[in-house]
């Protein structure tokens, strides 16, 4: 077994096993017993209270990411020499990215593509069906006169937070143009926007309703003043709101018409995305924050090398017009090219 393969192998059980601990996450085996036991020893004095997601939710994506690079290093070089057997086992498996549904709002979709999507959304249904479970079966009364059934209706509404972080946790993979991620799984940055776009949607779906259903329960339990609570040491109520508000204009001008015909209005709303970070980091803390931190992380990193790279002039030679009214752009190459 050469190096490339062991390589793959590792990559593979560090991302199976941050896949089974999102599984286990919502059930009470990972609350009442795994929990106990993780936080004693893991929950550190320099870690605080977000040690046991720094570790199983953080630092498997963090390991993939580093050492993809070098595995993606060491395979450029060796590109020339592919054996036979990859090749026929890629022949093999090639009829899995032929198209297999032709669907309006979500495009061309392939058979891997509807396998792996089907997956997510049985993981969302998983999760959200475990967190209701455990947390009916301790419902917790934050008045003495309010009802069970609004007691399981703000449960509801908190429990579709949380899954909204599911997606969160794989929203800004697609989008990290210069990822050592997506190759290992042969995807480009550009063939990815449409997965970023699809976790978008859910998100905001999820989000939304947990929004609006915390705004009905406060109107319904008469506590609509909990709409202006800004706790230092818990859950920060108007940093959610503003955080819900700035995703509500990311989404309302992400839309497909606005894209086409206002694309500047698209781009700089979805600017935004950093002050939703921030209160957004405010409303969960840091504990929840850092069970979606890999993605962001790895944003943040790429973003900042591309903002480098910009820094770059080029010399245009020239510009003009074609009859078919594009514009066609002469640069000067770069030494480094």
């Amino acid at each position: 077994m050469g190096s490339m393969a062991v390589f793959r192998i590792i990559f593979l059980v560090v991302f199976l096993g941050w896949l089974v601990i999102w599984i286990l996450l919502p059930t009470k085996l990972y609350r009442n017993t795994w929990t106990p036991k993780l936080e004693s020893k893991l929950n550190s004095t320099y870690f605080s209270g977000q040690g046991t997601n720094l570790l199983l939710l953080s630092f498997p994506m963090m390991f993939i990411a580093a050492f993809g690079c070098i595995y993606l290093h060491v395979q450029k070089q060796q590109r020339s020499s592919y054996s036979k057997s990859s090749v026929v086992t890629s022949n093999r498996l090639s009829f899995l990215r032929r198209p297999a549904l032709v669907m309006a709002p979500l495009g061309i979709v392939t058979a891997m593509e509807l396998a792996f999507g089907a997956m997510f959304i049985s993981l969302l249904i998983w999760s959200l069906g475990n967190y209701l479970y455990v947390s009916f079966g301790h419902l917790h009364m934050h008045k003495q006169v309010e009802k069970v059934w609004q007691a399981k209706f703000r449960s509801v509404s908190l429990r579709l937070g949380y899954v909204g972080n599911i997606c969160w946790a794989f929203l800004f993979f697609p989008v990290t143009r210069g990822s050592s991620i997506l190759p290992l799984v042969g995807l480009t940055s550009e063939s990815s926007i449409k997965y970023h776009i699809w976790l978008g949607h859910l998100s905001m779906i999820l989000f939304a309703s947990h929004t609006v259903g915390f705004v009905i329960y406060w109107a319904m339990t008469n506590q609509m003043a909990e709409m202006l609570e800004w706790s230092k040491t818990w859950v920060s109520n108007v940093a959610g709101e503003i955080a819900a508000v700035l995703a509500l204009a990311m989404w309302v001008t992400s839309s497909h018409r606005i894209r086409r015909k206002m694309f500047e209005v698209f781009f700089y709303t979805h600017q935004l995305y950093i002050l939703f970070i921030v209160f957004y980091v405010l409303h969960v803390g840091a504990a929840y924050f850092c069970m979606v931190l890999p993605g962001i992380f790895l944003f943040v990193v790429d973003r900042y090398l591309r903002f480098l790279q910009s820094q770059r002039r080029a010399r245009l030679d020239s510009a003009r017009l074609l009859p078919c009214g594009s514009v066609e752009l002469n640069f000067s190459k770069s030494p480094g090219y």
